[in-house]
C-alpha cells in the first residue's frame, strides 16, 4: 500500500528534523565537558531511556530473541553512530556548527556515492550531475578552509554507513537503538568510570552538569521515535525534502547565533551543494511519481472488467 503524506505524519517528520536542527543549541550547553565524555554519557542515558520505554511497553524480552548476525550488524551501526555523535559534539563545542551543517547537507550525495561504489548501482544523468556539483563544492570549500572539511566529511560518511547498516538490520527503531546502546555501553561506562576515578569527570561536578548530561538520553530518543512514526506514514520523497530542514536550521544557528564567518567563497561552496541537492531531490520526486503512476496503471489493467 502506498503511503500518503498525511498531516500528522508530516508533523511528526518535521518535528524530528526540527529537534535535530536545534541540537547545536542544546549541545552548545555541554561545552563544559569534552566531546568524548558527552558522547559516553549520551550512549549511557539513551540506553537507559530506551530500556525503560521497552520495559513499560512490555517488550524488554524481545531483546533476547535477537540473533547473532543482527548483533554483529548492531556493532557496526553502533560504531558508525558513535563516530558521528563524537564528531558532531566536537564540531559544536569547538565552534564549527556551519561545517556540521555542511556534513548533513552532503550526506544524501555521499549515500548515493556509496551505492555506486559498494553496490554498483546505476545512476541517472541527474544523479551524476548532483554528485559532480557536490564534489566541486568540496573542492571549493577545501580551498576556502585551507584544508578539507574533515568534520563535514566524517559526519556525512559515518551517517551514510549508519544508514546502510540500518537498511539491512532486522530491528524496529526501539530495539535497534537498544541493541546499539547495549554493545556500546560497556565501553562508555568504562570511560566514565576512568574519568571519575581520575577526577576529570564533569558529570559529578554539579547538579546542573549532571542534569544536562542525563538529558542527552531523552533528547536523543524523542526525535528518533518521531522519525520512526513519520517514516511509516510519509512517502520517502517527502521525507527526503523534510531532511534538509535539519542542516538549514543548524547553519542558521552557526551564522546568526554563533557568528561563524561565511566569506563569499564559502557561500559559493554551499550554493553548489544546494544546487546539487535541488537536482537530486527533483529527480527523486519525478521518479517516485512515475513509479506510482506505473503501479497504478498496472493495478488498473490487472483488475478484471465485469
Amino acid at each position: 500500500m502506498q503511503r500518503s503524506a498525511s498531516p500528522p505524519g508530516v508533523v511528526f517528520g518535521a518535528g524530528a528534523y526540527l529537534i535535530w536542527g536545534l541540537f547545536p543549541a542544546f549541545f552548545g550547553l555541554l561545552a563544559f565537558a569534552s566531546a568524548a565524555e558527552v558522547v559516553a554519557q549520551r550512549i549511557i542515558w539513551t540506553l537507559v531511556v530506551v530500556l525503560l520505554v521497552l520495559a513499560l511497553s512490555g517488550r524488554l524480552r524481545e531483546l533476547a530473541r535477537i540473533d547473532a548476525r543482527t548483533w554483529r550488524l548492531a556493532v557496526a551501526a553502533s560504531a558508525a553512530i558513535s563516530i558521528n555523535w563524537g564528531t558532531y559534539v566536537y564540531g559544536v563545542i569547538s565552534g564549527h556548527v556551519v561545517e556540521c551543517a555542511l556534513g548533513y547537507f552532503i550526506n544524501p550525495l555521499v549515500t548515493v556515492a556509496f551505492g555506486v561504489v559498494l553496490f554498483r548501482e546505476r545512476l541517472t544523468r541527474a544523479q551524476w550531475v548532483a554528485l559532480g556539483l557536490g564534489a566541486l563544492a568540496v573542492v571549493v570549500l577545501t580551498v576556502d578552509y585551507g584544508r578539507p572539511p574533515v568534520i563535514a566529511l566524517v559526519l556525512a560518511c559515518s551517517f551514510a554507513v549508519y544508514g546502510l547498516v540500518k537498511k539491512v538490520i532486522r530491528l524496529d527503531a526501539l530495539r535497534g537503538i537498544a541493541a546499539e546502546g547495549i554493545v556500546a555501553a560497556p565501553f562508555a561506562l568504562a570511560f566514565v568510570i576512568v574519568l571519575v576515578a581520575t577526577g576529570r569527570s564533569e558529570f559529578a561536578s554539579g547538579a546542573g552538569h549532571s542534569a544536562l548530561m542525563m538529558a542527552t538520553g531523552p533528547v536523543t530518543l524523542v526525535p528518533l521515535l518521531l522519525f520512526a512514526v513519520a517514516a511509516q506514514r510519509v512517502p520517502l520523497s517527502t521525507m527526503g525534502i523534510l531532511q534538509y530542514l535539519t542542516p538549514a536550521l543548524q547553519m542558521a544557528w552557526g551564522v546568526a547565533v554563533m557568528h561563524e564567518p561565511m566569506p563569499t567563497s564559502r557561500w559559493i561552496g554551499f550554493a553548489l551543494i544546494w544546487a546539487g541537492l535541488a537536482v537530486f531531490t527533483t529527480d527523486a520526486v519525478v521518479r517516485s511519481r512515475e513509479r506510482r503512476r506505473t503501479t497504478a496503471e498496472q493495478i488498473g489493467t490487472a483488475v478484471p472488467k465485469g
